[in-house]
């Protein structure tokens, strides 16, 4: 274990950047190192379920209620959603909003403000049902931004520009009929009346977006669908949004055609661009379904090709779920609660050739195998949410042992970086 007190290094590329960081948009020469830092909050009970960055600022939502700093004593009432400093780990006083349900998903905003969706309806007695948008100097919401989320959940966002895509099980936002995706403007919070492309055709008897990630103007979509726009696109589709109006892209894969678990009519939990574009990581849960099927696996497609797109390469983990997915060019993280990559022949139980991988891995984004990078983690529900920036790789899950030691619930890998990078 290193003793780590701050990054001002990480921090000083950090805020080189415009603004924000997402995943999809960083690319790291290298993997990043096995042993986390020891500046990051603890968050003391419940789970996290998503992160974003804004400058320097680290945003985490989830369902919790208490926080602590890394070398404090004090405990922090904070209600699903808090930030801290990235560089020192200091938690932010000003910014506690107090939303009354769960957090499911963020993205950074301009100015100083971060956008949140999930399960609430209001945040600090203030209505916003679903979606807010938040200034992180005092977590008061922004007057200007009205959406309205109802008839389900927001599970995802997505910004790029004046665009906030968001994704979920919803069937309306304000006076606007929608199914489970749409684009918003991301000052107002209307509905963009031109992008009108919807999911359609669910297993589990309602369409969900689980999963958006953005690059190089295509947004890819995973979740609960058998279609999108009327085209098959059977859990997983590419929709070009740098054209006008916005289209279904001549991209498809039947991978996910295949049923799993009775559990999981709709598997795709992940999803995440290589950072120059040209391959979607994508990971999965289902059950055990042997090397034949997708489910529980992380796969690599080629976004450049045109009409039927098979895996370039499947990785298994023999019977466990992943949730979270980043790839950095050096690598594709994933995480969850899985034991094993590697393990095509594994049953709940470890097949021929299987690593152990416990809770968190990293797989070579050119051949598919797991890489040597095994620092662990206490497996429990599993890694929610992985944000890649030129610092290293954030982690959000629901237990407290990150690389054997504590961090609860939050962590990070940092970059090889040293001062004569």
């Amino acid at each position: 274990m290193f003793a780590r007190t701050a990054y001002p290094l990480a921090a000083a590329l950090i805020l080189t950047l415009p603004g924000t960081a997402a995943a999809g948009t960083t690319e790291h020469s290298r993997v990043v190192l096995t042993d986390p830092v020891n500046t990051t909050p603890h968050v003391l009970d419940g789970i996290v379920n998503a992160i974003a960055l804004v400058g320097g600022t680290v945003v985490v939502g989830g369902s919790f209620s208490e926080v602590r700093e890394a070398r404090s004593t004090r405990v922090l009432s904070r209600d699903n959603l808090f930030a801290y400093d990235l560089a020192t780990g200091r938690v932010l006083p000003g910014f506690a909003p107090r939303l009354d349900r769960p957090v499911q998903a963020l993205a950074a905003g301009v100015r100083g403000t971060v956008y949140a969706g999930g399960r609430f309806t209001t945040t600090g007695g203030t209505r916003t049902r679903g979606l807010a948008l938040l200034r992180l100097s005092d977590g008061s919401p922004v007057a200007h931004f009205g959406a309205q989320v109802r008839g389900g959940t927001v599970t995802s966002l997505a910004r790029l520009g004046r665009h906030l895509y968001v994704g979920g099980d919803f069937t309306r936002i304000g006076p606007v009929a929608l199914t489970a995706l749409a684009r918003l403007d991301a000052v107002t919070g209307s509905v963009d009346p031109t992008f009108a492309i919807r999911p359609d055709e669910p297993r589990g008897g309602r369409t969900r977006v689980h999963a958006l990630s953005l690059s190089h103007g295509r947004l890819a979509v995973g979740g609960d669908f058998a279609t999108l726009d009327g085209l098959s696109r059977p859990q997983l589709g590419l929709i070009d949004v740098a054209t006008s109006p916005a289209k279904v892209a001549p991209w498809r894969t039947g991978a996910y055609r295949g049923r799993c678990m009775a559990d999981f009519p709709g598997y795709v939990r992940g999803l995440d661009f290589a950072p120059d574009g040209s391959y979607l990581a994508v990971v999965t849960t289902g059950g055990p379904g042997g090397p034949d099927r997708m489910c529980d696996t992380a796969a690599r497609f080629e976004t450049r090709a045109r009409g039927e797109v098979r895996p370039t390469w499947v990785n298994h983990t023999g019977g466990d779920s992943l949730y979270a997915v980043a790839a950095t060019g050096a690598a594709v993280y994933v995480g969850g609660h899985q034991r094993w990559l590697d393990n095509p022949s594994g049953h709940d139980s470890a097949g021929p050739g299987a690593v152990a991988r416990p809770g968190i891995g990293a797989i070579h984004p050119r051949t598919g195998k797991a890489l040597t990078w095994n620092p662990t983690r206490d497996r429990g529900i599993g890694v929610k949410a992985f944000l890649a920036h030129p610092g290293g790789l954030l982690v959000g899950s629901d237990t407290t042992r990150l690389g054997h030691e504590y961090h609860a619930r939050v962590g990070m890998f940092p970059s090889p970086i040293t001062p004569d990078s």
